[in-house]
Order: C-alpha cells, then sequence, then structure tokens
C-alpha cells in the first residue's frame, strides 16, 4: 500500500453569492478528502482571501482505482440561525496523487475552480493549489539528504555498507 501526504492550499474566492439579507456575507470552507475534513476560518465579503493550507492522509492500496477528489463546501457562518450554503466545487486529484506515487512529489499550482450553486448554476470561483509528496519519497529524501556531504562545493554521497 502506497501513502502520502496531501497539501490543499485555499488562496481566496470571487463573486460568491451573498445569502445574506443584510449584511455581508462571512464565508468559510469545508474541505473534505475521503473521510477526512477540515475548516478554514471564517473571512468577510463575497471576494474573501483564506491563504490557508491543509494536511490530508492518503492511502493508496495497490491496484485500486478509486477516485480521489476533494470537496470545498462554501458556508455562510450566521449567528442566530443554522449556517447558509453559498456553493460548492469539486476537483480530482488522481492524477497529481498518481504522478506523485511515481516521481515522490506532484504539484497543481493554485488555479481558480467555479463554484456550483444548489441549482447547479455556477456563480463565483475559487482558487486553491494542491501538493502530493509520497510518504516513500519523504523517507529515501530524507535518508539520501543524511548520506550527503557538501566537500568544497562538491556534494559526495557516503555509502554506508
Amino acid at each position: 500500500m502506497s501513502s502520502g501526504i496531501l497539501e490543499v492550499v485555499l488562496v481566496d474566492a470571487k463573486n460568491l453569492m451573498d445569502t445574506d439579507a443584510f449584511g455581508k456575507i462571512e464565508p468559510y470552507v469545508v474541505i473534505r478528502y475521503g473521510n477526512q475534513e477540515r475548516k478554514s476560518r471564517v473571512s468577510r465579503g463575497s471576494n474573501p482571501t483564506w491563504n490557508e493550507s491543509f494536511m490530508f492522509n492518503v492511502e493508496c492500496p495497490k491496484g485500486a482505482n478509486d477516485q480521489h477528489k476533494i470537496t470545498f463546501r462554501i458556508m455562510d457562518k450566521d449567528t442566530f440561525s443554522a449556517d447558509d450554503f453559498v456553493g460548492e466545487s469539486i476537483i480530482y486529484v488522481k492524477d497529481v496523487v498518481s504522478l506523485g506515487m511515481e516521481k515522490g512529489t506532484a504539484k497543481l499550482p493554485p488555479t481558480k475552480h467555479r463554484v456550483v450553486l444548489e441549482n447547479k448554476r455556477y456563480y463565483g470561483e475559487i482558487q486553491v493549489g494542491v501538493a502530493f509528496i509520497s510518504k516513500c519519497a519523504s523517507a529515501t529524501h530524507q535518508f539520501e539528504d543524511e548520506n550527503v556531504q557538501d566537500i568544497g562545493g562538491w556534494k559526495q554521497s557516503l555509502h554506508v555498507i
């Protein structure tokens, strides 16, 4: 079984639907990957900025062909009633995870994704980046670093027998 860490960088959102009749929207994002869930801090306005990173554990059984997806559920924080659903965006990261398993790391720079409303119409966008590092690559990289010396500007590996 292969495993690794998926880092999700929640940057910002633009033109979110204002669900408040009075006052400004106070959006936050519930990020879900598999059965893991993280929650951003609450921001203000229909063009919020978060600049937050979230880590998720990834377990990939060999031969598994399941779809890796991250769901971003944007909510409006309400004080005196239940929080309102603003919109949702789903990003499929199977290719990023597969490439990361193969090469050790893979990165998808911050990219804009459409926000889908309950009625399935698009309204606004969310900007998110994703990076994956294989735990095997992480351990190998750490092992390599321990066995390399810098000698007069040259790197020399120490081979332990």
